[in-house]
């Protein structure tokens, strides 16, 4: 075997990151759907949001833009990467160059898919809220941060074990 030939991922490693990525699916669906935060503007209205339906919301008050941002971002990139990653680890056969090529491309700039942009999503609301609104986290965050980061691992893992 040549140093540039891909290797196949061990049965007992593609198990677990198959668990792992079930798990962050898991998480994925739970952290899209679940409330994230909750502005509450002059103690009377209290508006609450997850990652879809604010994304919808963006929709709605057209704002294509944004909403084509956080929709592509945060919610088609992370789907079409876990996706991937199943195939890859179902497989038993090394990847080919095309299929390295999409997993490099994930790797280097899935980073910027999901967490970065719902931060500073979260930074932007909070500050320009500041003293018109309060904002309240809510599980919604922390089940979709730990999808990106399980999904992130699991990335990881695979590009090292294929490289």
């Amino acid at each position: 075997m040549t140093i540039d030939q891909p290797t196949l991922i061990p049965d007992s490693e593609a198990s677990r990151l198959r668990w792992l990525l079930a798990f962050a699916s898991l998480l994925l669906a739970a952290g899209l759907y679940a409330p994230m935060l909750t502005i509450s503007q002059l103690l009377i209205v209290n508006n609450t949001f997850s990652v879809l339906s604010g994304t919808i919301e963006l929709w709605r008050n057209g704002q294509i833009l944004l909403f084509l941002l956080i929709f592509g971002f945060s919610i088609l990139l992370p789907v079409m990467k876990i996706i991937l990653l199943f195939l890859l680890l179902g497989k038993r056969l090394p990847p080919s160059g095309r299929t390295r090529r999409y997993l490099h491309l994930m790797h280097d700039y899935g980073r910027w898919s999901m967490l970065d942009v719902l931060v500073v999503a979260i930074l932007v609301v909070a500050v320009k809220l500041g003293a018109i609104a309060s904002v309240t986290i809510h599980a919604g965050l922390y089940l979709f941060g730990g999808a990106v980061l399980s999904i992130m691992y699991v990335t990881y893992r695979v590009v090292r074990l294929t490289a």
